[in-house]
């Protein structure tokens, strides 16, 4: 079977490799792909907002099944577009997609079914907002209604932040912003949850915590992602019931009331005060950096489990994982999130050693002449799996030091909850 993955990070890159260990596997495209990705599909690269584009190659090269790996494309409407060719893909459809292209959306959604979440207000404009933080209590939580590749979050501790939050979101940081949420600061822990769907049934596809912070100990600015461990630290057969119950089956009700069933990979992020989850926002595709964490756990069939996605008979598929810790530390461009450098070689590539327990996944790169260079703010995506989370750190950090790569740094604390 010939399968097309659309995406370039290390999200893709990690799919392309778990899918590539089925035996009903013909052929993989990426597109675009990256350095990574090259060495096991043929990266194409197409124009990802030009649909059109899209589907003439994957008709023209008779591919059976397109597996979308970003949300901007979800969003925008990919699936709704392919399949009406008859082309068959694995991700929601356009609607579905609001619960991450508007927050606000998701937040009435909670509000509708009594999904518990964190109190909010929505303001359409900077002065509204502006007032409101007057009298509100800090720490407070300010988002972007829009996309924002998992940036346009703030966490501010006064006054002058959460102003100077507003107003970076109403003058176009992340893009034109007609909205902006103000929330309550939940204090807690993060979990991202993740299960699959067919539209008809759910099943759950693992548990991680990412490390959003840009520095050591949670300082600094928010980003895509530094680093995740999986299984989260918090996850608990009651901790689980209670988030399908109270969480993930209302939100599928809720699309089912606006005529639209939920196909794909849906992530909710979590918030956990005292062993009770607060949904504090949905992404409608696999984490980045989680998908690199959990993935290589998988011991099913990946192929396998996006056909039956596609073809509503997941409830006959057994999903079945090694039963082992898993780290990924992301390797960044110097200067990430700001300003950084492109184009600088990565070498010492070949070195590293890589086997069935410790992969090394492409986020940022690009293949020229033979070589590989940075092209992104997030790099390369190192994980390592084994029988605890010690053992699991010690090697993931002994092969990205063996990289040894002076463009880039990371944080060394992935993990820090978890291992005392």
């Amino acid at each position: 079977m010939k399968v097309a993955i659309i995406g370039s990070g290390g999200r893709e890159h990690a799919i392309c490799k778990i899918l590539n260990r089925s035996k009903k596997l013909e052929k993989i495209f990426c597109i675009p792909g990256n350095a990574g990705t090259s060495s096991i599909a043929e990266n194409i690269n197409l124009n990802l907002e030009n649909f059109d584009e899209i589907k003439n190659f994957v008709l023209n090269n008779k591919i059976e099944l397109v597996v979308v790996g970003p949300e901007k494309p979800l969003v925008e409407g990919i699936v709704d577009y392919l399949e009406k060719y008859g082309i068959k893909v694995f991700g929601p459809n356009k609607l579905a997609s609001k619960l991450e292209g508007s927050k606000i959306f998701t937040k009435k959604i909670c509000q509708k079914f009594n999904i518990p979440t964190a109190k909010f207000g929505i303001f359409e404009n900077e002065k509204d907002a502006l007032e409101f933080l007057k009298e509100s209590n800090h720490p407070i939580v300010i988002k972007a209604d829009n996309l924002a590749s998992g940036k346009g979050v703030y966490i501010c501790e006064n006054i002058e932040e959460s102003k100077l939050a507003v107003i970076e979101i109403f003058n176009g940081k992340f893009g034109q912003a007609k909205n902006v949420l103000i929330e309550e600061f939940l204090r807690g822990e993060e979990m991202s949850f993740f299960v699959i769907s067919d539209g008809v049934s759910i099943k759950n596809f693992g548990t991680a915590q990412d490390h959003k912070r840009v520095l050591d100990g949670d300082k600094g600015k928010n980003t895509g992602g530094m680093g995740a461990y999986s299984p989260s630290r918090l996850m608990s057969n009651e901790l689980e019931n209670k988030v399908i119950k109270k969480i993930i089956q209302p939100t599928l009700k809720a699309l089912l009331d606006l005529n639209t069933k939920y196909k794909g990979f849906l992530y909710a992020g979590l918030m956990i005060v005292n062993d009770e989850p607060f949904l504090i926002e949905y992404n409608v595709r696999m984490g980045d950096p989680e998908c690199q964490t959990i993935l290589p756990k998988l011991k099913t069939d990946l192929l396998e489990i996006f056909l039956a996605c596609c073809n509503k008979s997941l409830s006959k598929t057994n999903i079945e994982w090694q039963n082992k810790k898993s780290m990924c530390v992301v390797l960044c461009s110097k200067g990430y999130p700001e300003k950084f450098k492109k184009n600088i070689e990565i070498k010492n590539l070949d070195k590293i050693q890589l086997d069935e327990n410790n992969f090394l996944f492409h986020a940022g790169t690009i293949n020229k002449n033979d070589k590989v260079f940075s092209s992104g703010g997030r790099v390369l995506n190192f994980v390592s799996i084994s029988d605890t989370f010690e053992d699991t750190k010690k090697k993931v950090y002994s092969r990205l030091d063996e990289l040894n790569w002076t463009g880039g740094f990371c944080r060394r604390d992935i993990g820090y909850k978890v291992i005392n």
